[in-house]
């Protein structure tokens, strides 16, 4: 009978995929929007709280409408955050302490960006495309795109002998919290 459920369960899933994924949360959802379409990124507080409640904060004041992504490595990551478009710059807030983790970071992850000093995080953060498992446990992450890394994938790449910097990089139009997004 336990076999029967379980196969009843999977064929479900195969049918109705939106059946086996948790139900979203828009206080944990980021809309994040390109000239190309829309990345919905659901945020884990379970893995890096600090980092979570940094993002939401930013993204509540408009901080990220109109910044570029100025470094973005293709088959590695596309980072953004930085209102100076020159990978030093950084929010007004304080920096927020490393929340590493093992857990392993894959295409869609996100993760936050910061200099030498761990606990150096601040506005700055990256989408892997592939190639970033090397980053587990050295950098948080604190989120993972569910939808439109499709639309990850299109942002202008940079130049390999410039480390990824983008001489006329793509830029998020605007970045939400879902509760929030009109």
């Amino acid at each position: 009978m336990k076999r029967l459920f379980a196969a009843g369960a999977l064929v479900l899933a195969s049918l109705f995929p939106a059946l086996a994924q948790p139900a979203a949360d828009p206080q944990n959802t980021i809309f994040l929007d390109t000239k190309d379409g829309r990345i919905t990124i659901r945020l884990r507080p379970d893995l890096a709280p600090k980092h979570v409640e940094q993002i939401k904060a930013l993204a509540k004041k408009g901080f990220y409408d109109g910044v570029v992504f100025h470094r973005v490595i293709d088959g590695f990551m596309a980072q953004t955050g930085d209102p100076t478009g020159t990978g030093t710059g950084k929010s007004d807030l304080p920096n927020v302490p490393a929340e590493f983790t093992k857990t392993q970071f894959k295409r869609g992850s996100v993760g936050m960006a910061r200099s030498q000093s761990p606990d150096s995080a601040n506005s700055q953060f990256f989408i892997c495309y592939d190639g970033c498992g090397p980053l587990t446990g050295q950098y948080t992450i604190f989120g993972e795109v569910v939808s439109g890394m499709d639309v990850a994938d299109k942002i202008k790449k940079g130049n390999s002998a410039a480390n990824g910097m983008v001489t006329t990089p793509d830029k998020i139009v605007k970045m939400q919290v879902a509760a929030d997004a009109k």
